[in-house]
């Protein structure tokens, strides 16, 4: 993968470079032939083009030539002189030539006086015709000079081609060498970032070094995702093992139930007729309460089910909690198997109306002050305290210039001396599939805390927990 990237990446440079070589190559030859064909850089008023229209200042008097006013002011405006010779090469007419100009010129001479700077470095040479003359003009200026070329077409090309091929060559060299060392450092993280998807893939849940540069947040979000998953995974395994463990709690208890039904119905069926009134009503009693303990597991299932999903509609009405809790501790005490158990009820408030659903709230209490007298030995006390809480210290709040009355919470605390909750326990409490081990009576469904939560979370209210091994445990609501 890591060479798949980097072969990806220099073929993307190389092909981008030979691309622009050609092109360019292509430009600059068919700038130098428009060139070469159209001349387009040449200017009219050049040396070259002002000495092959000089015979337009050149007029013969007495078959004579001469070079008229114009003519002369040109001359002089471009420091140039003009020397016009017969068909034998002899001087015929001469205007501003140097003194040491010769007068007459041989065939060969005429020639190099056009090709080579005769007379001195700084004077060019030009000729032109007229009239059966021809004429020199003369230009001393360093800046203008002439270069006299000669080469071969085919050799030309192929020098050329040999250019272009050793231009590709080097310039795909310089791609491979610059797409190596940044491909390299480019596809690198990739790679890394490859690997480490894969291992999330394969739930292995390892941190990246984290590089400086354009990657870096790429590598901390994918460190930061992988620690989550890490911790869902972790939750989830947990969650698979309690819900494992809550099936066959369920399974048991729903099995115990069924076991004895099935018997009793077995027996009551096999000697129906041999059985005595009283024998025939201990039986039916006991199928009795082991359908409603099955009942009541199946509503237990349904509740909790419908309240982590929100799909309970809660009956809300005024309810004052002081007169509720109150009446809701006589009747445990009325009760007979806690008549004899010890139940305070203290209420700090005289009054504390809220919205709630009277029979879902008794419930989640009830659940709280069974689990404090069921897993605790008899003598366990069991105090039930009801406080307003101000947020605010018991200051009056204010809107614009109106005070308002103050905000209060009211807390309700359910709290024991019993033998406490190991710390290990705490946080699998309130969990729907957690039923506990820390205690000798396993009697119950596994979901009685996590259906009181629940309603009380959809009153809106805060539920927290807290517990010391062999000091006792409290419960506090807040509406």
């Amino acid at each position: 993968m890591k060479w798949k990237l980097t072969r990806r990446f220099l073929g993307s440079v190389v092909t981008i470079v030979v691309i622009v070589g050609l092109v360019n190559a292509i430009l600059l030859f068919s700038l130098l032939v428009f060139r070469t064909m159209y001349n387009f850089d040449a200017e009219e008023e050049s040396m070259e083009n002002f000495s092959r229209t000089f015979s337009q200042y050149v007029e013969l008097q007495d078959d004579k030539p001469i070079v008229n006013e114009k003519g002369l002011e040109k001359l002089q405006e471009l420091k140039a002189w003009v020397q016009i010779l017969n068909k034998k090469g002899e001087q015929v007419a001469a205007f501003y030539t140097p003194s040491n100009l010769k007068t007459e010129y041989s065939p060969i001479e005429i020639v190099q006086m056009y090709k080579y700077k005769e007379i001195d470095t700084e004077t060019t040479v030009f000729i032109g015709e007229t009239d059966g003359f021809s004429y020199f003009v003369g230009v001393k200026d360093q800046g203008i000079g002439r270069y006299v070329l000669t080469y071969d077409y085919a050799k030309i090309f192929k020098n050329i081609n040999i250019l272009l091929l050793l231009f590709l060559i080097v310039d795909i060299i310089i791609a491979l060498v610059i797409g190596l060392l940044f491909g390299k450092r480019l596809t690198t993280p990739l790679y890394i970032l490859v690997e480490g998807i894969q291992q999330l893939r394969e739930r292995r849940f390892k941190k990246m070094a984290i590089p400086k540069g354009v990657y870096e947040d790429v590598f901390r979000n994918m460190n930061e995702l992988s620690v989550k998953l890490d911790q869902y995974e972790k939750e989830r395994d947990h969650l698979d093992r309690m819900r494992e463990e809550w099936i066959s709690n369920v399974s048991h208890d729903m099995k115990t139930p069924l076991a004895s039904i099935h018997g009793y119905a077995e027996l009551m069926k096999d000697s129906g007729t041999d059985l005595t009134p009283q024998e025939l009503h201990e039986y039916t009693t006991i199928i009795n309460r082991q359908s409603l303990y099955m009942k009541d597991l199946l509503d237990d299932l349904n509740l909790t089910m419908r309240l982590r999903n929100q799909q309970l509609p809660l009956q809300f009405e005024d309810v004052d909690i002081v007169v509720f809790l109150r009446e809701m501790t006589i009747e445990l005490l009325n009760d007979s198997p806690f008549g004899e158990r010890q139940i305070e009820f203290q209420a700090n408030v005289d009054k504390a109306v809220h919205k709630v659903d009277k029979k879902l709230l008794k419930r989640a209490i009830l659940n709280f002050i069974y689990n404090a007298l069921v897993h605790n030995d008899e003598n366990v006390l069991v105090t039930i305290r009801i406080d307003n809480i101000y947020p605010h210290c018991g200051q009056e709040q204010k809107s614009g210039n109106i005070s308002t009355a103050p905000v209060f919470h009211t807390q309700i605390t359910i709290a024991d001396n019993g033998r406490g909750i190991p710390s290990k326990d705490l946080e699998q409490v309130f969990e729907r599939y957690y039923r506990g081990t820390n205690t000798a009576n396993t009697h119950g469904t596994g979901l009685g805390m996590a259906i009181a939560r629940d309603i009380i979370l959809a009153h809106n209210g805060k539920l927290d927990l807290t517990s010391v091994e062999n000091k006792g445990t409290s419960i506090t609501i807040l509406l």
